[in-house]
């Protein structure tokens, strides 16, 4: 086992688009969250309790039940929004309010307060213009903390593969990961040959980044309730 709780933890997930004032379009983008997240309640709803909601104009929130899906759902927002940034908070612990199926907003508790404290955390780092800062972290309670350690870690390693993706690398390998098919598939996708795809997956680092995606759901899907 990797981790030890004393309570029945939820995932709380806060996002957050980066440089969001600096956009020329913020509005557009806002309609777009509302969009992407409205897809993803949908898709997830198995493991969602409280659904994905925008909370401050550029500022948005979610409760999990589970932690299986969080890579997906992070990377699923992720991909949508491109070519906007996000980065993720996600905060393991208990929710001391009424969870409301339909509203995140007004939630409390130890999951939301870790899920904050990532996310600042992240925005203290870009701000410090460190250049292997992250776009995802975890926090959960003291007794986890090696565990949650190593996570961050491996977390802070994938943005450093993303962040040296050409944007030719970047599509095929997220049109990779999302239809899981083979090169010759992604070949015909784009129209391109399977020596090409083979390429751009070996210099993009594709199988490292994907191995530790499956590690990082793996170790995240102890995170259950024992309610659902």
């Amino acid at each position: 086992m990797f981790f030890f709780f004393n309570n029945n933890p939820y995932i709380a997930v806060i996002g957050d688009i980066k440089a969001s004032k600096k956009l020329n379009n913020r509005s557009e983008v806002q309609k777009k969250l509302k969009i992407v997240l409205d897809e993803i309640n949908e898709k997830f709803d198995e493991d969602i309790s409280s659904k994905f909601i925008i909370t401050l104009g550029d500022e948005f929130q979610g409760l999990l039940n589970n932690g299986a899906c969080i890579m997906k759902l992070t990377l699923e927002i992720e991909r949508k929004m491109f070519p906007v940034k996000i980065r993720f908070g996600i905060g393991v612990g208990a929710i001391t309010t009424d969870v409301n199926k339909e509203m995140s907003l007004g939630a409390d508790g130890p999951g939301y307060y870790n899920a904050r404290n990532a996310i600042e955390y992240l925005k203290v780092n870009e701000k410090k213009n460190q250049t292997s800062s992250a776009d995802i972290r975890i926090e959960t309670e003291e007794n986890n903390q090696t565990t949650t350690i190593l996570l961050n870690t491996i977390l802070l390693l994938l943005t450093t593969i993303k962040n040296s993706w050409s944007d030719r690398q970047r599509e095929i390998i997220w049109d990779k990961l999302e239809h899981q098919g083979s090169q010759t598939d992604v070949s015909k996708r784009f129209g391109i040959t399977q020596p090409s795809v083979q390429k751009s997956l070996f210099s993009g680092k594709y199988y490292a980044y994907k191995e530790a995606l499956e590690i990082i759901s793996e170790v995240l899907n102890e995170i259950r309730r024992n309610d659902v």
